[in-house]
């Protein structure tokens, strides 16, 4: 038996997909392309608001942020899954896989927190745009910013370490493509009672609590737009708020189906399907549905474009 917490290196192995060798290095393939295009969207949208005095702003401060954490969120767990797919090196270690178990749910959880923000920000914009710079000021958006990665990297901090007392008998095998909460609790040999009620009730305060925050904020931004004169005015909004309202109801959705439930009722294969919608969808569908249909984003990206091929 080895306890996570002991002297003793436990190394465990990932299951992730099982195909044949054509078929898996279709799927490398596929998303190393998803991979790709999502760094480079969220690296895009960072250097314009970084480059850009007319970006300067509290949405475009969100969005930056936004982009910074797909990064990194899609980072914590595609690059291994790659990893399995094109080499099929399924093992990870003790340290990488508690490393990431708790970042992937930090910056999921940062996620969740900036989304519920940046629906307060669109309400405030459009609900009441005369006090909208009183009620959002710069001061206030870099609060809010590190107010939500403070507690999404704060909050799953207990789980963790809870995850240090849990004993594993063998076989090691983690039947996922990352450390998932359910994926490494369902092999352990030690009663989890306690760290799947205490993880459970945590990830849906979590999740619901911002998922309802949101939704009454996008809730008042439905109605003020209904009663906006321009049929054209109304179009142009509902058009941008159906988009944003579609990125959220992804990432929540996915979520919600993973965590809002007891581990011991969770079902491996639908988590794994899930989760991918979840860590590899969302990052790449955020830079387009955010910022990248955003005119005024697309201005200055072919401006910067411009600029360089003036230069060289």
């Amino acid at each position: 038996m080895h306890r996570l917490g002991s002297s003793n290196q436990t190394t465990f192995i990932l299951v992730a997909f099982t195909f044949e060798p054509r078929v898996q290095l279709a799927f490398f393939i596929l998303f190393l392309i998803i991979y790709s295009i999502s760094l480079l969207g969220n690296i895009a949208i960072i250097v314009a608001i970084c480059l850009n005095q007319r970006l300067r702003t509290p949405m475009y401060s969100f969005l930056c942020s936004l982009a910074f954490l797909d990064i990194w969120f899609i980072s914590s767990t595609v690059p291994k899954l790659l990893a399995i797919l094109v080499s099929d090196e399924r093992i990870i270690s003790l340290p990488g896989c508690i490393m990431q178990f708790y970042f992937y749910l930090s910056l999921g959880g940062t996620e969740f927190y900036l989304l519920a923000v940046m629906s307060l920000d669109r309400y405030a914009a459009i609900c009441h745009p005369l006090r909208y710079h009183s009620i959002i000021s710069s001061r206030t958006c870099l609060w809010l910013i590190l107010l939500s990665w403070f507690t999404g990297f704060f909050t799953f901090i207990y789980p963790t370490i809870l995850m240090f007392d849990l004993s594993f008998c063998g076989p090691f095998e983690i039947n996922h493509f990352f450390c998932d909460s359910s994926a490494v609790a369902e092999i352990s040999c030690s009663d989890i009672r306690i760290f799947d009620l205490f993880f459970s009730s945590l990830a849906s305060t979590v999740i619901l609590g911002s998922f309802t925050m949101t939704l009454v904020s996008y809730s008042n931004i439905l109605f003020t737009i209904l009663n906006i004169p321009s049929a054209d005015g109304r179009k142009k909004a509902f058009s941008t708020c159906t988009s944003h309202f579609t990125a959220v109801s992804l990432a929540y959705g996915s979520a919600i189906v993973i965590y809002v439930r007891p581990v011991e009722s969770s079902s491996p294969n639908l988590n794994k399907g899930v989760a991918l919608l979840n860590s590899v969808l969302t990052p790449l569908l955020n830079p387009f549905i955010y910022s990248l249909r955003n005119k005024q984003v697309q201005n200055v990206l072919k401006d910067t474009l411009c600029r360089k091929s003036e230069f060289s």
